[in-house]
Order: C-alpha cells, then structure tokens, then sequence
C-alpha cells in the first residue's frame, strides 16, 4: 500500500467476527465513500477465532477509496472483568473497589496485550495492566 495517500484513519471496536453494515462500521466508513463489505467480509474472516470479544480496529482509508486494515488485541479492561468475573468497573475507583486481581492473573493478562502494549518486558506490561485495574477499582495484590 506504500506510495497512496491516506485520506482517512477510521478507529473502531467491533465485536469479533461481528461486523455488519449497521453502525459503527456503517456510519463511520459510509461517509468517506468506500464499499463497506470490502472491510466487513475480510474483518469477518480474520477474527472469526474471535467471535463476539470487542476488537479494536484501525482503518486506513485511501485517496482512490481502497482500504487496509489492522486489529490489536482485545481491550485490557475486558480482559481483566472477564478474569475476575466483573461486570463493571467502579464508578468511583479510588474508593470503592469491585474486586482483585492477582499476580498471576496480572501476568497471564500482560502476556496476552503484550504486543499491543508500548513495554519491553513482561514487568513493564504488568504496570500498565495494573494501571488500568486500578482506574477501573480492582485492587492488585502485591507479589
């Protein structure tokens, strides 16, 4: 795709293998004007093994209405509610917590986001999980 010019990035979160023409995919890519199922069958395609996970996906749209693709992992947040069986997070996380995550958990969740994440080690990707535990009011214990 090296040499076209990008006129547009289109940021989603879809369900795995879920897409359809209806929003968000709809309303975001029908108003720059590209075939909507030029995305949605490929998308379908690629995170079947994935189906109904939320999956953030980033659209790059060109100038001759031809466009590329790329899914990361599944959200940390999701993640981490599903690991301690959470429905959601606290509205007030600084004091009160809705659950606990454990190192393991802790660990097992970074080495998942791993390649998603801008950290060099798995201790590096720990604190960034652990950040968003936090911010959703799941204490983490201390190895």
């Amino acid at each position: 795709m090296a040499g076209k010019k990008v006129t547009a990035k289109v940021k989603m979160i879809i369900p795995g293998g879920g897409a359809t023409p209806a929003p968000p995919v709809g309303s975001s890519l029908g108003q720059h004007g590209v075939n909507m199922m030029d995305f949605i069958n490929p998308f379908n395609e690629q995170t079947q093994d994935r189906k109904g996970q939320p999956t953030p996906v980033t659209v790059l749209i060109y100038e001759d209405k031809s466009m590329s693709f790329v899914t990361k992992g599944t959200p940390a947040k999701t993640l981490i509610k599903e690991s301690i069986k959470l429905s959601k997070g606290s509205g007030v996380p600084n004091k009160d917590k809705v659950g606990k995550l454990t190192d393991a958990q802790l660990t097992e969740i970074a080495e998942a986001k791993m390649l998603d994440l801008n950290a060099n080690d798995i201790d590096a990707a720990k604190k960034i999980i652990a950040g968003t535990a936090r911010s959703m009011g799941v204490e983490v214990e201390k190895k």
